[in-house]
């Protein structure tokens, strides 16, 4: 049997980027200090979730992927010997901006990023404002808890990438989100296990909570919080994340489970990729 202790974390906007930056460090040590190996936090998790409005003033959050908050949590991830998935803005250039994922691995090396590929630009999500679509595929990452992926948020609507991602090795695929009250409840409920069950993998999704109106007042969107681990079955492990408070999950995860599911349903197998010849037509 082969356990990793994952940790994923959800919590609201503080006022400040600084003091978001110190709750989740506290939040990878506390995590560490329990036994973790590896942690995600929250999308663009030491800011606000800025795109609920359409303001430039917000793209002075972005900064490179070595720049330094991954530096400082690289260094942390280093400390601590838990592998990091860090969920930033990031700047490649003056103007051009990604909604990105750094993966540092428990020795403190950065060994690369994943940039958030599907781009919402709907009511309260306007995000093609802020973000260029990513354009470096679905990479996995060798961990020292072996290998993962990310996909971020609105990403995970779409089943291509998340079989992208099983066909790629990953064992565990993180979902870092900002996901709010409306129509994605029910989806919210069920495409992570849908995910976990096609692919074969675990699937962590670790989402915002509550209401945001220290930023923005009226306009503030209450996040709902409940992030979730699934197993390969599509099953839970362990609770749900509260729906209002901020919290810090951590759960064993038997990486076993992952040939094991993967032999009793042959889905990689029997696909017939020559059949789905719509699937890339643009």
């Amino acid at each position: 049997m082969t356990i990793v202790r994952a940790a994923i974390t959800q919590t609201t906007w503080t006022g400040d980027k600084e003091s978001m930056l110190d709750k989740h460090e506290q939040f990878a040590r506390d995590a560490a200090a329990q036994g973790a190996q590896i942690i995600c936090f929250q999308e663009l998790f030491y800011g606000p979730y800025f795109g609920i409005t359409q303001d430039k003033k917000y793209y002075q959050y972005a900064e490179p992927s070595d720049g330094p908050i991954v530096t400082r949590f690289a260094a942390l991830a280093k400390e601590l010997g838990i592998v990091m998935i860090l969920p930033i803005y990031e700047e490649e250039q003056t103007g051009v901006y990604y909604n990105t994922a750094v993966v540092v691995d428990s020795d403190g090396t950065i060994l690369g990023q994943y940039r958030k590929i599907h781009i919402p630009h709907v009511e309260k999500f306007w995000e093609k404002f802020y973000f260029r679509p990513g354009n470096q595929g679905y990479p996995v990452f060798q961990t020292a808890v072996g290998p993962i992926g990310v996909y971020i948020c609105y990403d995970r609507h779409f089943p291509e990438g998340w079989r992208e991602y099983g066909l790629g090795g990953a064992h565990m695929v993180f979902n870092p989100n900002a996901t709010k009250p409306g129509l994605s409840n029910r989806l919210w409920e069920v495409e992570q296990p849908c995910a976990a069950v096609a692919n074969g993998y675990f699937v962590l999704a670790p989402n915002r909570v509550g209401l945001e109106d220290n930023e923005y007042g009226d306009e503030a969107v209450n996040f709902y919080g409940t992030s979730q681990v699934v197993d390969p079955r599509g099953n839970y492990v362990g609770e749900l994340g509260s729906g209002t408070d901020e919290e810090v999950l951590i759960r064993d995860l038997d990486l076993d489970m992952v040939r094991q599911m993967r032999d009793d349903w042959q889905f990689y197998r029997d696909r017939r990729p020559e059949t789905y010849t719509r699937t890339t037509q643009a």
